[in-house]
This record gives structure tokens, C-alpha cells and sequence, in this order.
């Protein structure tokens, strides 16, 4: 079971959070709160696996609680969701200590994807809307280390090679068809590959 804990000063985006991830079986919402500091003091108390955090907010904005959570604990994983598409404000958010950044506008296929793969242990970012920006950029070279693949995607990649379909690979995972579709899609992004022939080939390179 993933504990997750989220603020946001928007109430109904808030609880519209909480509403969609209240359908996945694994997830358990532990606290919805409005303010940064409601949530550090919650995540000083209570025992969480994921904080979901707005940027700006009354009292500690989300690099403030990113800190305050990880003086706490450093098993706390926090994801910032945010409306600023900036590469600087990612750059500090991953600084500070945070496991993701993704933009309020993504999906929630997409939402439900990086808390399984931050509670894995995966760091992973919102590439989808900022990658070019980064390309472009002297970002320091602990972002490349963001680029690296989680348990759960080497998994799927030697089912690939083992010529396994998504269904197959989802029953053999005990994972949903659809989010082994999404698994695909990141590992496509990260490796930089477009077909299934490109994937095997890269991940022989790399030894994967």
C-alpha cells in the first residue's frame, strides 16, 4: 500500500487529487491539506510514503516543504505538481529534493505512473513539456542521473526481448494492461527509441 499525503491551496483541485487516487487499489490518502506547513507538520506525525505538493502556497511554498519533509525523513518521497512550466524551477525543486515535477495539465494516467515509479524508488520528472528546454540548457549533470531505469522498466524490457505481448507481460507482473502501455511509452522516451526492434537493440548495447 502507497501512503500518500497532498496539498494544495486550490481546494477543488485538491480534492479532485484525492477523488481520482482513491480508485487505485494500492494507493491510501493519508491527509489532504491547503497549506505547505499543514502538510509538514502532518508528515512530522504520520506515517507516509509520498507527499504530492503544490509550489505556491499560504505559509511554505513547495520547495519549503520538500525541505521541512526531508528533515523529517528522507524515506518520504515528494512530487511537486505545478502550473510553472520552467526548467529553473524544476532545476531547484530536484535540488532541494524532490523525487518528480510534473506539469497540473498532465494526465492522470500519467500522475498514477510516477507515484508508483517514485515509490519504487525511480527519480522522474514531466519531460513531456520541458525536455526541449532542458536539452537546450547547462543543467548540472545530476539530471542525466534522472534518465536512469526503474526496477519495474528493466522487468519489462526482458519480457520485450522474450517476445512477450503486453498482456502477457501485465499477467506476468500483475499489472494492468494500460500500465504496462504507459511503462512502454516512458521507456520509448527515455531510451530514445520509436519500435520494439530499436528497444532490444539499445538495451543490448547498454547490457541492459
Amino acid at each position: 500500500m502507497i501512503r500518500i499525503a497532498i496539498a494544495d491551496d486550490h481546494k477543488l483541485f485538491a480534492k479532485g487529487i484525492k477523488s481520482l487516487l482513491e480508485e487505485e487499489e494500492d494507493f491510501k490518502i493519508k491527509g489532504i491539506f491547503f497549506t505547505g506547513n499543514e502538510l509538514a507538520t502532518f508528515a512530522q506525525q504520520k506515517s507516509i510514503d509520498i507527499a504530492l505538493t503544490d509550489m505556491n502556497m499560504p505559509g511554505l511554498d513547495g520547495i519549503g516543504v520538500i525541505k521541512a519533509i526531508k528533515e523529517v525523513s528522507t524515506k518520504i518521497k515528494v512530487i511537486v505538481l505545478s502550473m510553472y512550466d520552467d526548467p529553473l524551477i524544476f532545476d531547484k525543486c530536484i535540488k532541494a529534493g524532490a523525487s518528480a515535477y510534473m506539469l497540473k495539465d498532465s494526465d492522470t494516467d500519467e500522475l498514477i505512473y510516477t507515484i508508483r515509479e517514485v515509490y519504487e524508488g525511480s527519480y522522474i520528472a514531466d519531460y513531456r513539456k520541458i525536455l526541449n528546454e532542458i536539452e537546450n540548457s547547462t543543467f548540472p549533470d545530476f539530471f542525466s542521473d534522472k534518465f536512469r531505469l526503474s526496477k519495474r522498466e528493466l522487468q519489462i524490457i526482458k519480457k520485450i526481448r522474450d517476445g512477450k505481448t503486453n498482456r502477457e507481460i501485465a499477467d506476468d507482473l500483475a499489472l494492468s494492461q494500460h500500465t504496462v502501455e504507459t511503462h512502454r511509452k516512458k521507456i520509448h522516451a527515455k531510451l530514445g527509441v520509436s519500435s520494439v526492434a530499436e528497444l532490444v537493440n539499445k538495451a543490448n548495447e547498454m547490457r541492459l
